[in-house]
């Protein structure tokens, strides 16, 4: 995490007082839970609660440099805080209760967030793909000309597959929220489902169905994989924004405001910084992918080998996730696009997207698909060298026209009929 990618929120979400704040709302559910079960005297939570104590991070971390522990070192300043009563904390836990539950916790605290950035960002998609929703583009297949679609078309796509992002966000976070009260390697030696079960319904939290020391890795995993597939999405919509921008392309541009400057040393560019941006941010948040996956394989009831990596990552990724949604927004929001730059895109390719229906329309008439396609080609290949326009070559060549009437002809070459299920398209994209 640095300061430039950093939204407040995130920022707030991942110090170190959050952390410990968090740990202690872990300790003292348990200990409610644990009063209950007769194993903690009454009172012993609601007496630290009314203390209202100031953690200091910058103790803890001193605390640390000399037992080499994190958790006890935080055990030991709440008992500099609390007193006596703080000696009936953490019984029958293990390091792992308080670290796995409350990493539950803050993981689905930032997901929720990343998940109303997610809707934000579909809101805007949803109203551009709309708006273009009959403006007629070029589509590309290869970087090469392909057929007419419509820019809402694109659009719509790339809402589809963010959506699908969506879903699988929240299907991350319903399995993050999983903790751990179970002991030294999840077997209640001193403690209970039933005191689990309680302290973590406190927290939000479900009891992890069988937790060995730790919570299962697999749960962390899939929400690395569902931010790097995110991520992914919007690379893919950026790298659009990228090609579009293009000198020699022009369909659609970044917004550029008063006062920005696109380069130090030529006063003319306007660089589509904002994607290239968002393109390598996605490279960070992919980054993490393969680590989560290798963090599920641990030794035996548990090992410390993952801890390292989801330190630094969980808040780098999630972090990094919400600065790319809050710019993908702004971008889709800004974004201008020049229906006269699609168009001189469309008259560029000439006629030769028509191909097709041609095609087809040889078919129909009773030809063999593939003689249908050498006469169709050869065709193309003479206006692909400047040599008329395809429907020109077509009229002219007697072979087609002993086929096909020219008001047969002439409906092959019609753009509203290729893109009449334009708007149904983009609608049936954001329904679903």
């Amino acid at each position: 995490m640095i300061p430039r990618y950093t939204p407040a929120d995130f920022a707030d979400l991942w110090t170190s007082d959050k952390r410990f704040k968090v740990w202690l709302d872990v300790e003292l559910a348990a200990c409610e839970a644990m009063e209950r079960a007769g194993l903690v005297p009454e009172g012993v939570a609601a007496r630290i609660r009314a203390k209202d104590l100031k953690l200091d991070a910058d103790r803890i971390d001193t605390i640390e440099r000399t037992v080499k522990h994190d958790v006890i070192a935080f055990l030991t300043h709440v008992e500099e805080l609390a007193g006596e009563d703080a000696r009936w904390l953490h019984r029958g836990m293990t390091s792992s209760d308080v670290l796995d539950s409350s990493l539950a916790i803050l993981m689905a605290e930032a997901v929720d967030k990343l998940l109303l950035r997610t809707d934000a960002l579909l809101a805007a998609l949803g109203k551009r793909a709309r708006e273009h929703a009959e403006t007629p583009m070029i589509g590309r297949s290869h970087g090469m000309f392909a057929e007419p679609v419509t820019m809402g078309i694109v659009l719509a796509g790339h809402y589809a597959e963010m959506k699908r992002g969506r879903e699988r966000l929240a299907l991350a976070r319903k399995a993050i929220a999983y903790g751990k009260i179970a002991g030294a390697v999840g077997t209640y030696a001193h403690l209970s489902p039933e005191i689990e079960r309680e302290a973590l319904a406190k927290l939000g939290l479900e009891p992890e169905p069988l937790a060995t020391q730790v919570v299962p890795r697999d749960r962390h995993a899939e929400v690395f994989t569902a931010c790097g597939l995110l991520a992914a999405a919007i690379e893919r919509f950026a790298t659009n924004v990228r090609h579009w921008q293009r000198s020699d392309v022009g369909e659609a541009e970044e917004a550029f405001t008063a006062g920005q400057k696109g380069s130090s040393a030529m006063p003319h560019k306007r660089n589509p910084i904002l994607s290239e941006n968002l393109c390598g941010l996605a490279r960070v948040v992919r980054a993490a992918v393969t680590p989560a996956l290798e963090n599920i394989v641990l030794w035996h009831e548990r090992d410390i080998s993952h801890s390292s990596m989801e330190r630094m990552m969980v808040p780098d990724v999630t972090t990094t996730m919400a600065f790319m949604l809050d710019r993908t927004k702004s971008l889709v929001e800004g974004l201008v696009v020049y229906p006269q730059n699609l168009q001189r895109s469309l008259d560029r390719a000439g006629d030769l997207f028509f191909s097709e229906g041609l095609l087809l329309a040889l078919v129909e008439a009773g030809m063999a698909r593939q003689e249908a396609y050498v006469w169709v080609q050869r065709n193309a290949m003479k206006a692909w060298r400047g040599e008329g326009t395809l429907q020109s070559n077509v009229l002219a060549d007697s072979d087609i026209t002993a086929k096909l009437s020219k008001e047969r002809i002439d409906t092959c070459f019609d753009l509203h009929h290729v893109l009449r299920f334009a708007s149904v398209m983009v609608e049936r994209a954001l329904a679903s």
